[in-house]
Protein backbone atom coordinates (compact mmCIF):
# COMPACT_ATOMS: atom_id res chain seq x y z
CA UNK A 1 0.00 0.00 0.00
CA UNK A 2 1.16 3.49 -0.85
CA UNK A 3 2.32 5.70 1.93
CA UNK A 4 0.32 9.29 2.07
CA UNK A 5 1.63 12.67 2.25
CA UNK A 6 -0.87 15.50 2.23
CA UNK A 7 0.73 19.16 1.15
CA UNK A 8 -1.27 22.63 2.34
CA UNK A 9 -0.16 25.39 0.49
CA UNK A 10 0.48 28.92 1.78
CA UNK A 11 -2.03 31.84 1.39
CA UNK A 12 -3.26 35.44 2.49
CA UNK A 13 -5.95 36.24 5.22
CA UNK A 14 -7.00 38.74 5.93
CA UNK A 15 -9.05 40.26 8.95
CA UNK A 16 -10.55 43.64 6.92
CA UNK A 17 -11.52 43.44 3.60
CA UNK A 18 -10.35 46.70 3.21
CA UNK A 19 -6.99 45.77 3.81
CA UNK A 20 -6.91 42.61 0.96
CA UNK A 21 -8.21 45.15 -1.47
CA UNK A 22 -5.30 47.29 -0.37
CA UNK A 23 -2.85 44.65 -1.06
CA UNK A 24 -4.84 44.18 -4.46
CA UNK A 25 -3.53 47.56 -5.72
CA UNK A 26 0.10 47.27 -4.14
CA UNK A 27 1.44 43.87 -4.17
CA UNK A 28 4.53 43.34 -6.60
CA UNK A 29 2.58 41.31 -9.79
CA UNK A 30 6.78 41.11 -11.31
CA UNK A 31 6.69 40.46 -15.07
CA UNK A 32 2.75 39.37 -16.49
CA UNK A 33 4.43 37.65 -19.37
CA UNK A 34 7.37 35.93 -17.25
CA UNK A 35 7.07 32.04 -16.54
CA UNK A 36 6.44 31.49 -12.72
CA UNK A 37 9.71 30.19 -11.07
CA UNK A 38 9.26 26.45 -10.16
CA UNK A 39 8.70 25.97 -6.59
CA UNK A 40 9.72 22.60 -5.12
CA UNK A 41 6.07 22.01 -4.26
CA UNK A 42 5.67 21.47 -7.99
CA UNK A 43 8.03 18.52 -8.34
CA UNK A 44 6.73 17.03 -4.59
CA UNK A 45 5.09 14.11 -6.49
CA UNK A 46 7.21 13.40 -9.07
CA UNK A 47 10.51 13.57 -6.63
CA UNK A 48 9.08 11.50 -3.82
CA UNK A 49 7.98 8.61 -6.52
CA UNK A 50 5.02 6.11 -7.41
CA UNK A 51 5.14 4.57 -3.88
CA UNK A 52 3.59 7.42 -2.65
CA UNK A 53 0.35 8.88 -2.76
CA UNK A 54 0.65 12.91 -2.44
CA UNK A 55 -2.66 14.88 -2.03
CA UNK A 56 -1.99 18.52 -2.61
CA UNK A 57 -5.44 19.50 -2.65
CA UNK A 58 -6.29 23.60 -3.94
CA UNK A 59 -7.31 25.10 -1.29
CA UNK A 60 -10.10 27.84 -1.60
CA UNK A 61 -9.14 31.68 -2.43
CA UNK A 62 -5.82 31.72 -1.09
CA UNK A 63 -5.72 35.16 -2.13
CA UNK A 64 -7.96 35.95 0.73
CA UNK A 65 -8.21 32.68 2.44
CA UNK A 66 -10.85 31.99 5.19
CA UNK A 67 -10.53 29.23 7.85
CA UNK A 68 -14.12 28.05 7.62
CA UNK A 69 -14.04 27.22 4.02
CA UNK A 70 -10.23 25.85 3.93
CA UNK A 71 -11.55 23.16 6.68
CA UNK A 72 -15.05 22.35 4.65
CA UNK A 73 -12.81 21.25 2.23
CA UNK A 74 -9.68 19.78 4.23
CA UNK A 75 -12.86 17.43 5.61
CA UNK A 76 -13.59 16.49 1.97
CA UNK A 77 -10.47 14.98 1.71
CA UNK A 78 -10.27 12.91 4.92
CA UNK A 79 -12.08 9.55 3.67
CA UNK A 80 -8.95 9.10 1.73
CA UNK A 81 -6.49 9.14 4.22
CA UNK A 82 -5.26 6.13 5.97
CA UNK A 83 -3.57 5.51 9.23
CA UNK A 84 0.41 6.75 9.03
CA UNK A 85 -0.01 10.30 6.93
CA UNK A 86 2.06 12.65 7.03
CA UNK A 87 1.05 16.05 6.88
CA UNK A 88 2.53 19.15 5.49
CA UNK A 89 1.96 22.33 5.49
CA UNK A 90 3.79 25.38 4.32
CA UNK A 91 3.48 29.14 5.56
CA UNK A 92 0.00 29.68 5.63
CA UNK A 93 -0.85 25.97 5.37
CA UNK A 94 1.22 25.03 7.99
CA UNK A 95 -1.12 27.59 10.43
CA UNK A 96 -3.96 25.65 9.12
CA UNK A 97 -2.87 22.48 9.85
CA UNK A 98 -2.02 23.73 13.74
CA UNK A 99 -5.53 25.03 14.21
CA UNK A 100 -7.11 22.65 12.73
CA UNK A 101 -5.26 19.69 14.44
CA UNK A 102 -5.52 21.73 17.64
CA UNK A 103 -9.57 21.54 17.22
CA UNK A 104 -10.88 18.70 15.80
CA UNK A 105 -10.09 14.93 15.89
CA UNK A 106 -9.16 12.93 12.50
CA UNK A 107 -9.96 9.36 11.96
CA UNK A 108 -6.90 8.54 11.16
CA UNK A 109 -3.45 8.65 13.08
CA UNK A 110 -0.75 11.05 11.86
CA UNK A 111 2.63 9.83 11.26
CA UNK A 112 4.48 13.33 11.77
CA UNK A 113 3.46 16.70 11.09
CA UNK A 114 5.60 19.36 9.41
CA UNK A 115 4.83 23.03 9.94
CA UNK A 116 7.21 24.48 7.10
CA UNK A 117 8.16 28.66 7.68
CA UNK A 118 4.43 28.52 9.52
CA UNK A 119 3.14 31.82 11.67
CA UNK A 120 2.01 31.48 14.35
CA UNK A 121 -0.36 33.91 15.96
CA UNK A 122 -1.63 37.40 14.63
CA UNK A 123 0.97 39.56 13.57
CA UNK A 124 0.73 42.03 10.45
CA UNK A 125 2.60 41.26 7.68
CA UNK A 126 1.62 44.47 5.69
CA UNK A 127 -2.07 44.20 6.19
CA UNK A 128 -2.34 40.15 6.15
CA UNK A 129 -2.87 39.30 9.73
CA UNK A 130 -3.95 35.84 9.53
CA UNK A 131 -7.87 36.87 9.59
CA UNK A 132 -10.01 34.12 11.11
CA UNK A 133 -7.01 31.12 11.11
CA UNK A 134 -5.60 32.55 14.61
CA UNK A 135 -6.93 30.51 17.39
CA UNK A 136 -6.00 29.80 20.70
CA UNK A 137 -2.38 28.72 20.49
CA UNK A 138 -2.47 27.79 24.17
CA UNK A 139 -4.44 24.84 22.57
CA UNK A 140 -1.24 23.74 20.57
CA UNK A 141 0.16 21.05 23.25
CA UNK A 142 -2.52 18.94 22.37
CA UNK A 143 -1.14 18.31 18.58
CA UNK A 144 1.49 16.19 20.61
CA UNK A 145 -0.81 14.06 21.90
CA UNK A 146 -2.70 13.62 18.27
CA UNK A 147 0.70 13.43 16.20
CA UNK A 148 3.26 11.34 16.53
CA UNK A 149 6.27 13.49 15.37
CA UNK A 150 6.22 17.19 15.08
CA UNK A 151 8.77 18.88 12.94
CA UNK A 152 9.52 22.64 12.55
CA UNK A 153 11.48 23.57 9.34
CA UNK A 154 12.17 27.67 9.42
CA UNK A 155 15.39 29.58 7.88
CA UNK A 156 16.49 31.93 10.54
CA UNK A 157 16.46 34.66 7.25
CA UNK A 158 12.90 34.31 6.27
CA UNK A 159 11.63 37.97 5.43
CA UNK A 160 8.14 36.93 5.46
CA UNK A 161 7.90 34.84 8.65
CA UNK A 162 10.12 35.67 11.29
CA UNK A 163 12.41 32.89 13.10
CA UNK A 164 11.06 34.46 16.16
CA UNK A 165 7.76 32.20 15.14
CA UNK A 166 9.67 28.94 15.02
CA UNK A 167 10.76 29.32 18.37
CA UNK A 168 7.53 30.08 19.29
CA UNK A 169 6.43 26.89 18.08
CA UNK A 170 8.85 25.15 19.74
CA UNK A 171 8.40 26.20 23.10
CA UNK A 172 4.84 25.43 23.03
CA UNK A 173 5.69 22.12 21.02
CA UNK A 174 8.65 20.88 23.66
CA UNK A 175 8.42 17.12 21.98
CA UNK A 176 8.82 18.82 18.40
CA UNK A 177 12.10 18.81 16.40
CA UNK A 178 13.32 22.45 15.17
CA UNK A 179 14.86 21.98 12.08
CA UNK A 180 17.13 25.23 11.58
CA UNK A 181 18.68 27.05 7.95
CA UNK A 182 20.17 30.09 7.74
CA UNK A 183 20.22 31.60 4.35
CA UNK A 184 16.37 29.43 2.89
CA UNK A 185 14.48 32.41 3.39
CA UNK A 186 10.29 31.68 3.19
CA UNK A 187 11.44 28.42 0.84
CA UNK A 188 10.53 30.23 -2.22
CA UNK A 189 12.86 28.07 -4.31
CA UNK A 190 13.06 24.93 -6.37
CA UNK A 191 15.04 22.86 -4.59
CA UNK A 192 14.26 21.39 -1.04
CA UNK A 193 16.12 18.23 -0.94
CA UNK A 194 17.00 18.43 2.87
CA UNK A 195 12.92 18.27 3.54
CA UNK A 196 11.98 14.98 0.59
CA UNK A 197 15.37 13.55 2.82
CA UNK A 198 13.50 14.02 5.66
CA UNK A 199 9.70 12.72 4.41
CA UNK A 200 11.80 9.34 3.30
CA UNK A 201 13.16 8.55 6.02
CA UNK A 202 10.36 9.27 7.88
CA UNK A 203 8.12 7.22 6.24
CA UNK A 204 10.79 4.32 5.91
Amino acid sequence: MKKQIVYIHGADAFSEYGAFLESLKTRDIGDPLSERPKRWPDTLRSELGDTFEVFMPAMPNKQNAHYEEWKIWFERHVPFLRDGVILVGWSQGGYFLAKYLSENAVPFSIRALYLVAAPIGRENFGGEDGGDFNFDTSRLPTLQEKVANVYIFHSKDDPVVPYTHAEAYKKMLPGAQLVSFEDRGHFLVEDFSELLAHLRETLD
